[in-house]
């Protein structure tokens, strides 16, 4: 699967490698370009899965701010209720296309 932006590849590994949560597909870590990635100072909290941490997604001159997520230390509750180690999983939002 691939995660692209404009053309742009930001992340691509087998559909097996990925773990889909609530609708979201996401990428491990050693998938994604993290060149094209900059961490977001916008603070979030899930309630279930713990604090998250944001990323601008940067292609050429045009930044999209806040299109990738990531939770670095997932609540250990939400391990059990995913069933797989999603830390440092990187997923995408709006217009960044899976597929």
């Amino acid at each position: 699967m691939k995660a692209t932006i404009n053309g742009t590849v930001l992340a691509e590994a087998p559909e097996s490698d990925l773990i889909l949560i609530e609708g979201n597909w996401y990428f491990p870590p050693r998938a994604v370009k993290s060149d094209l990635l900059r961490e977001s100072d916008t603070p979030y909290h899930c309630s279930w899965k713990g604090d998250c941490q944001y990323f601008d997604v940067v292609d050429g001159d045009q930044i999209y701010l806040d299109r990738a997520w990531s939770y670095r230390e997932p609540m250990p509750s939400s391990l059990d209720r995913v069933g797989k180690d999603y830390a440092d999983y990187i997923a995408f939002w709006k217009e960044v296309q899976v597929s």
